[in-house]
């Protein structure tokens, strides 16, 4: 069972040493190939990559912020993004086979 860490931000990454989160593999992009049963994915994935990651049968943590609207697309420090509520949250997701009508 492997833990990755999905990101290219270096305040994510200090962020996640600062607390603590030890991970195997600390990647810019997620190869969904490389994920098996048991692994765990953490990062700020879209949805459609999550649900993935799920089905995979892989545990999916996600790296949640409340980034106000005008700090959008910036590169944050790790103590900026503690400031915005940093926190990992486990998320299971399936995706729905309902028509869209």
């Amino acid at each position: 069972m492997t833990t990755y860490f999905i990101t290219r931000h270096s305040g994510a990454i200090d962020w996640a040493r600062q607390q603590g989160i030890v991970v195997d593999h600390q990647l810019a992009h997620l190869d969904i190939d490389m994920i098996d049963s048991g692994d765990t994915v953490i990062g700020s994935l879209p949805v459609n990559l999550v649900a993935e990651v799920c089905e995979k049968g892989a545990s999916y943590i996600h790296l949640s912020l409340r980034i106000p609207e005008d700090w959008r697309g910036r590169e944050l420090t790790a103590e900026q993004m503690v400031a915005f509520g940093a926190k990992l949250e486990r998320y299971r997701l399936k995706k729905s086979d309902e028509p869209l009508q």
